[in-house]
């Protein structure tokens, strides 16, 4: 498939297979996936509420090989998650009139994109860390041109993968390994020196999961 080609079948597919809406109309707590599902339903541990909101941006940039998605390096001295791999994103405050505004807001914070870059192209499902996060992801497409300016405070490098990469099943492993006393499986990436994994790779394995079903 050529670039031209793979960018329009990822706008066509999330236009049919994503929503515009927030998940969850009701409790969007009920069900949540997670890195939980992979240790099965007789040891799977769903972490106990009250979870925090979270809300990412999945941002899928359009170049000359096709489609790749940015990703961040969350900086050392960060208190959750730092020196992971992760999407641009944070926690929805009160003033964030959807969980989509929130992850705007953090990406233009974290990597200095405008929201009037990004075209929002649905919601994925809800994913609840171990560590009590229950992440929102939307997809966003954002322009070529579009200015990206890492912000050192939070972001230590940025780095993009390709759409076809992330979405081969062949390149997406499960890993095992003792946390808070007990064995948790995860998803895990590869690309070059980076190593995506946890939740992010989760989102990963969801987005491919949404478009095609």
């Amino acid at each position: 498939m050529n670039p031209g080609d793979a960018l329009a079948d990822l706008v066509d597919r999330a236009g049919r297979h994503l929503s515009s809406e927030p998940p969850g109309d009701g409790d969007p707590t009920s069900n949540p996936r997670g890195d939980h599902d992979l240790d099965g339903a007789e040891t799977g541990i769903v972490p106990q509420g009250p979870h925090r909101r979270a809300a990412v941006l999945v941002p899928v940039l359009p170049r000359e090989d096709g489609p790749r998605v940015l990703f961040t390096v969350r900086a050392a001295h960060l208190r959750d998650h730092s020196g992971q791999v992760a999407f641009p994103g944070g926690k929805i405050e009160a003033d964030d009139p959807t969980p989509a505004d929130a992850a705007l807001r953090e990406a233009r914070e974290e990597v200095g994109l405008p929201a009037q870059a990004i075209r929002l192209l649905g919601y994925l499902d809800p994913y609840l860390s171990g560590t009590g996060f229950l992440v929102l992801p939307v997809l966003g497409l954002v322009a070529p041109e579009a200015p990206l300016t890492p912000n050192p405070d939070e972001v230590a490098a940025t780095f993009e993968v390709p759409l076809g990469h992330l979405l081969d099943r062949a390149e997406r492993r499960i890993e095992q390994a003792v946390w808070r006393g007990r064995q948790r499986r995860y998803y895990a990436i590869t690309y070059g020196e980076f190593r995506i994994w946890g939740v992010t790779a989760g989102i990963v394995n969801n987005l491919h999961e949404r478009l095609f079903p």
